[in-house]
């Protein structure tokens, strides 16, 4: 891949307000204390997972707070893909230990638990009753949201401005969307100092899934001017930079670019997402796979199923990527090289789907909130062939 010039200009602190407060740059992570003082936090709980929680950036939080005055502990025990369980335990901290306040720090796993564990410390309803596909429950009068601090530490999810969280509904075997639309981060610290320690692969594969959140929304049918030009904004960022963060990971201005381009997919994907998602969901609901890694493989398949609904929106996603070619087939190729050079596995049974369980988890995917706004809409049949097709051939 040709990297393209660059420029520093994601060194720089900034601090924007939509679409909720974000504070930008290399350690801004410092500042946590004076924004736990300024949201009247003085017992947060912090959650993450157990891989994050063990990284040195976590326990120098967790220090800085303490210097400040400011009693913290973490709760780590959450799964790659976060169940209903891993929510409920940590409620049952937050509640014990009488927190007042939620720090979700992490990647997706991290920022999901701990905006589901806030969702449910300021709601007396089940967790199930806030599924996205319902109307939302009412709160009681008493009832009141924690303050919720959101800290990414990989460039991918896009999860931390949103109030929507996936959990693993166990009975079902389906990862679902949970929100409340009174449930907003206070605040997102954007440090990209804080991803420098990330692997090549993990940058690779988180990079790749902010790349497909962005390509989905923008290839959702309708009109969102708002959405539309952040995703395109987005695609410019993360196929200009993802290669340096990759391939030189103290790059520490690629690791910036990438971290913005993250946070501004996650917010073009309010327009919806497509068919790579709903895949994924099932498959990592029943594998347990990397969710960013299944959906860079899961997608050259589905940009073959969608290709003849999404060819008018072809010249302003190649001109986003700076290709010379405007046609759906440039847009293909360049994704497909650009998997090559990240070392993406090229098929889903190279990370172990089995093509036995295609009629279950095509099932599954066809029920997934994403499929309906997929931009050509799928028979459970074409969507079993899309799966085969991702499993044995992938790109």
């Amino acid at each position: 891949m040709q990297v393209q010039p660059t420029t520093n200009d994601f060194l720089q602190h900034a601090d924007w307000t939509f679409p909720v407060p974000i504070t930008y740059g290399p350690g801004r992570i410092d500042e946590l204390p004076v924004h736990c003082h300024r949201l009247g936090l003085n017992n947060p709980l912090m959650i993450t997972d157990s891989g994050t929680a063990s990284l040195t950036f976590v326990s120098g939080a967790l220090d800085l707070l303490a210097r400040a005055g400011i009693a913290s502990t973490i709760f780590h025990n959450i799964s790659q893909n976060p169940t209903e369980n891993d929510v409920c335990n940590a409620h049952s901290v937050f509640r014990s230990g009488n927190h007042d306040g939620v720090i979700a720090i992490g990647g997706g796993s991290g920022m999901d638990a701990g905006k589901a564990t806030a969702l449910l410390a300021g709601s007396r309803h089940d967790l199930w009753q806030h599924d996205f596909e319902k109307v939302p429950p009412k709160l009681d009068p008493a009832d009141k949201f924690p303050p919720l601090i959101c800290i990414p530490t990989t460039s991918g999810t896009g999860a931390e401005t949103e109030s929507t969280a996936m959990i693993t509904n166990i009975d079902r075997g389906m990862r679902l969307c949970v929100w409340h639309p009174l449930l907003k981060p206070q605040l997102v610290i954007l440090d990209p100092k804080l991803t420098l320690g990330l692997p090549a692969n993990l940058t690779a594969w988180t990079g790749v899934d902010a790349l497909v959140h962005a390509l989905e929304a923008y290839c959702v049918p309708g009109i969102h001017p708002m959405c539309d030009g952040i995703a395109l904004k987005a695609l410019n960022l993360i196929g200009r930079w993802l290669p340096d963060a990759v391939f030189d990971s103290q790059n520490l201005n690629a690791r910036g670019a990438m971290q913005v381009a993250s946070c501004m997919a996650g917010v073009a994907f309010l327009k919806g997402l497509g068919l790579v998602h709903s895949i994924s969901h099932a498959i990592g609901a029943e594998y347990g796979t990397h969710h960013g890694l299944t959906n860079a493989i899961t997608l050259p398949a589905v940009m073959r199923f969608n290709a003849p609904s999404i060819r008018d929106k072809c010249p302003e996603i190649s001109k986003a990527l700076e290709l010379e070619g405007q046609d759906f087939d440039d847009i293909y190729d360049w994704i497909c090289r650009l998997l090559d050079y990240l070392e993406i596995p090229k098929s889903l049974d190279e990370i172990g789907v089995d093509k036995t369980k295609v009629s279950s988890l095509a099932k599954r995917a066809f029920s997934d909130s994403a499929t309906g706004t997929n931009p050509r809409k799928p028979e459970l049949e074409e969507l079993e062939v899309v799966l085969r097709e991702a499993i044995s051939q992938g790109r």
